[in-house]
C-alpha cells in the first residue's frame, strides 16, 4: 500500500504546520483526529484554523526534492513551491507554482502557438 502525505496548514496564511511524509508497505490512512493527536504542532493549534491537503503518492516528488520551501496558497488550496537562485542565494524565498505544473502550462501554450502558426503558414503560402 502506498500512501500520500497530507499537508496541514495555516488556513490564515498557508504556512506549513505538519508534512506527514509519504508512506508505503504495511501502512493504513490516519485520520485527522489521529493526526491532531500524534503531531505536537498540531495538538496546540486551534482545530478551526487549520486545514490540510492530501497529496497522491510521489505527487510534486521532484518539487519537494528540489525546492528550498513550499505553502499552501489558502485561496486556492493548493502547493506553491520557491526554488532556489544560485545567483541569489540570500534572496527571501518566491512562491510559485510547481515546475511540473508550469512546464506542463508552457507546453500546452507552445502547442497552442504552433497549431496557430500553421493556419497562418497554410493561408498565407496555401499549403
Amino acid at each position: 500500500m502506498q500512501i500520500g502525505r497530507k499537508i496541514y496548514y495555516e488556513k490564515s496564511t498557508g504556512n506549513v504546520i505538519v508534512n506527514t511524509g509519504e508512506r508505503s508497505g504495511a501502512v493504513r490512512e490516519t485520520t485527522v483526529d489521529e493526526d491532531f493527536a500524534s503531531y505536537a504542532a498540531l495538538a496546540e493549534r486551534v482545530r478551526d484554523t487549520v486545514d490540510y491537503i492530501q497529496l497522491e503518492y510521489g505527487q510534486y516528488a521532484q518539487d519537494f526534492a528540489e525546492c528550498n520551501g513550499y505553502r499552501v496558497n489558502p485561496e486556492t488550496r493548493t502547493l506553491e513551491f520557491s526554488y532556489p537562485d544560485p545567483n541569489q542565494p540570500e534572496e527571501p524565498p518566491v512562491y510559485r507554482k510547481s515546475l511540473a505544473e508550469e512546464n506542463a502550462a508552457l507546453r500546452h501554450q507552445l502547442a497552442d502557438t504552433n497549431r496557430d502558426l500553421q493556419v497562418i503558414a497554410e493561408y498565407v503560402f496555401g499549403a
